[in-house]
């Protein structure tokens, strides 16, 4: 089996172009996922420009794309119209609600190039363009499990597993976990004692060798963000070692944070490894990086 995840997009709300962001990237939100040759989108931010020139580049070029959306505000849908697979007849795009008979991110989508948006009308775009749902325990793929989860987040948003053979992705951003805490009182006392992550989020993330988690706010941060739809980074890594998970990659970096803070905020993250006497590999998601899960 080859499993195989790339980062195109790492940044949360805005693209933030420039000499602060050149290590980490300034492109929104914009994951591929390729199984056994299956190609899996996550979000599809201005990182998916990229994603699809580079994809036109390719010896062996998809011509079937499945899209998760996270949720459908503007920094995780801005790249769709620049998708330059999506013009060309020979493709196919599947775009995938959350159950059975939800089209909302095919509908969003196809609202954002109405022409007083975009020069470009949705109708106009070459490839065939479908929409499809999961099932409510998931939907197996060409033989890849896909399940959702509802997060917490204005919108709202979901996270979304990627399993095969027994290995596992799981790609969960823009959710407040903070919000949802069991002991979330004592937390805010003392957020160095560890944090009771609700089971349903740790049941689904439950042995994935990889998280994409959204940490866009380092601790002092948050204390002013509260509410705002984005947790601690530090709080994921309580919820990578509750699930068992083996690496966490942390993503959707605030707009205003430098490459030196997005580092800064994963030595954080690292020293809360240690300091709860895990077993985890932290790092920051990064434009242009390429893991092999297996």
């Amino acid at each position: 089996m080859d499993f195989f995840v790339k980062f195109w997009g790492t940044r949360g709300s805005i693209p933030t172009p420039g000499n602060r962001t050149h290590i980490y990237g300034g492109n929104t939100a914009c994951v591929e996922i390729r199984i056994d040759g299956v190609l899996f989108l996550c979000d599809a931010g201005s990182g998916l420009r990229e994603l699809g020139l580079d994809l036109m580049q390719r010896k062996e070029q998809p011509k079937q794309v499945h899209m998760f959306f996270s949720h459908a505000h503007w920094d995780h849908i801005q790249g769709f119209p620049f998708f330059i697979p999506a013009y060309v007849p020979s493709n196919t795009v599947v775009v995938y609600g959350t159950e059975p008979g939800d089209n909302k991110f095919y509908d969003l989508l196809s609202g954002q190039m109405q022409s007083d948006y975009f020069p470009v009308n949705f109708s106009d775009l070459g490839s065939k363009i479908v929409p499809d749902a999961l099932d409510k325990d998931g939907k197996v793929i060409d033989g890849v499990l896909v399940k959702c989860i509802p997060q917490i987040h204005h919108g709202p948003s979901y996270g979304y597993s990627f399993e095969k053979e027994g290995h596992k992705v799981v790609y969960a951003t823009d959710s407040e976990l903070d919000q949802e805490l069991g002991n979330k009182e004592a937390v805010e006392a003392d957020p160095s004692i560890p944090r009771q992550i609700p089971k349903r989020f740790v049941d689904f993330a439950r042995g994935a060798d990889l998280i994409i988690a959204d940490g866009q706010y380092t601790d002092h941060e948050y204390a002013s963000k509260a509410g705002f739809g984005h947790p601690r980074a530090t709080t994921l890594v309580d919820l990578a070692l509750q699930a068992g998970i083996s690496q966490l990659a942390v993503t959707h970096h605030d707009p205003m944070q430098s490459d030196d803070m997005v580092s800064a905020k994963i030595d954080a993250c690292r020293a809360r490894v240690n300091q709860l006497n895990g077993d985890l590999l932290v790092f920051a998601a990064r434009e242009g990086m390429e893991l092999q899960i297996f």
